[in-house]
């Protein structure tokens, strides 16, 4: 091996150690609906900078409070804008930090194929069990599929037949599981690359039907100096990141 190439591969080495010196870790609290993305997002954070995003899923609502009782997450992904607003009222979020990551998108999905029509219609028909949906005052998802229930004017019809999950992520069980012979779950957690994969049944809900389901993240007190927590908030803004989300069904954020 000549010098100029031993050379070359110490100072690579070099550069190796250096990064791996300087990595973080941040801890990322992430609504359930956007579990898949933040996946994919979390391979190239590591593979980018060297840093590591664990990730935490659940509910916005739940998250919230648990900030404010003192969890040590360094950003949050949440599901709506109004989780960001609660945060940045209490001083808990970095000021100028909030952005608005991605636009989601609601699906009636059933785990049975030929179930769930192209229209929706099966929800005026009543022929099906339960009707899972991911609670209202906790999950934005489950605040669109109510409104969705209302401007179709099926909620009281439909009532009886609900079973409610704390977040998107367990309204999707309900649904899997066949606990819930359909519910409304995030167009994210039943198609990736643009394709349907979770199989069974799916209505892409009009957005006519519901509020646009704008999710905000921001970078907390917490994570205020960590490179770690600084770099995935910048990820997030990034080309590669928004073609990830394209994948999953997200809308760009108007910038």
């Amino acid at each position: 091996m000549c010098n100029k190439t031993a050379r070359r591969i110490l100072a690579c080495i070099a550069a190796l150690l250096c990064t791996l010196a300087h990595a973080e870790t941040a801890r990322i609290a992430v609504a359930a609906n956007f579990a898949a993305p933040a996946k994919a997002l979390a391979q190239m954070l590591n593979r980018n900078t060297g840093h590591t995003a664990r990730l935490s899923f659940g509910a916005s609502g739940v998250f919230t409070a648990q900030i404010e009782n003192g969890a040590p997450f360094d950003v949050l992904l949440a599901a709506d804008a109004q989780s960001i607003d609660w945060l940045q009222a209490k001083g808990l979020a970095v000021p100028g930090s909030r952005l608005t990551y991605a636009v989601g998108r609601l699906a009636l999905w059933s785990a049975t194929p030929g179930l769930v029509d192209d229209q929706g219609k099966v929800l005026g028909s009543g022929r099906f069990g339960k009707l899972a949906i991911a609670n209202p005052k906790l999950a934005p998802y489950g605040a669109a599929a109510w409104q969705t229930l209302e401007k179709l004017g099926l909620a009281e019809q439909l009532r009886p037949k609900l079973v409610m999950g704390e977040s998107i992520g367990q309204t999707y069980q309900f649904v899997a599981s066949g606990n819930a012979a359909l519910g409304f779950v995030a167009l994210s957690q039943v198609m990736e690359g643009g394709k349907p994969v979770a199989g069974g049944s799916p209505w892409i809900v009009p957005e006519s039907l519901h509020a646009p389901i704008v999710q905000d993240a921001a970078l907390l007190k917490r994570g205020a100096n960590n490179p770690a927590a600084r770099a995935w908030m910048a990820l997030l803004e990034s080309t590669a990141a928004q073609d990830v989300m394209r994948g999953y069904g997200y809308a760009a954020p108007k910038r």
